[in-house]
């Protein structure tokens, strides 16, 4: 998969014009690339068109045309785009009560490194998580994480041959498995893997 190119991005004026389309469209792409785990985890798989959207919406809000501008957020999110032989999420911890979003976040230290995937009957691959920046402290995690899954190609292999996935969270203080994971989300991203 390709990094995404400053002049591949769109002038804010020609965005502006496009948005409306831009935002449905990516909205109906988001449905095929976001899975519930339990109530209170959202994972969202980021591919090419993700970001895309993501840097042209932080360009438009900061109002930003200036390239020293442009180029900090393709350095930042460029590195989201999964690259053939992996996954990339953003991970969100969901509580709509303040104080119980507090109770639980201080409850699921950790939880970043503990969500899965599993092709088939192989082994689960563990998320590496956060390597921008560290996101939790002795006292809680935070509620975003951007994790990465590191296929292996055998498994790539598989999954293109129709082998079932299953996404899940071992946590102490939360687990959830959704297997398998539905067909539309599975052959969605299966369009990250080169095969």
């Amino acid at each position: 998969m390709n990094a995404i190119s400053r002049d591949s991005l769109l002038s804010l004026e020609d965005y502006a014009r496009q948005r409306t389309a831009f935002r449905s469209r990516i909205i109906a792409h988001k449905k095929a690339r976001t899975l519930h785990l339990g109530e209170h985890i959202t994972l969202i798989f980021e591919d090419e068109l993700t970001i895309r959207y993501q840097i042209q919406e932080m360009l438009r809000i900061e109002r930003s045309f200036e390239e020293a501008g442009i180029q900090d957020e393709l350095d930042a999110y460029n590195p989201l785009v999964p690259d053939g032989g992996n996954w990339k999420a953003t991970m969100m911890i969901e509580f709509t009560d303040e104080d119980q979003r507090r109770l639980w976040l201080a409850r699921l230290i950790g939880i970043e490194r503990r969500v899965w995937v599993r092709i088939a009957d192989g082994d689960p691959i563990f998320a590496i998580a956060d390597e921008d920046l560290e996101r939790d402290n002795g006292e809680k995690t935070s509620a975003v994480h951007f994790l990465r899954f590191e296929l292996p190609p055998a498994q790539i292999r598989a999954l293109h041959a129709g082998a079932a996935l299953a996404i899940g969270v071992d946590h102490p203080a939360l687990t959830a498995v959704v297997e398998p994971v539905p067909e539309a989300i599975r052959q969605s991203l299966c369009g990250d893997l080169r095969a």
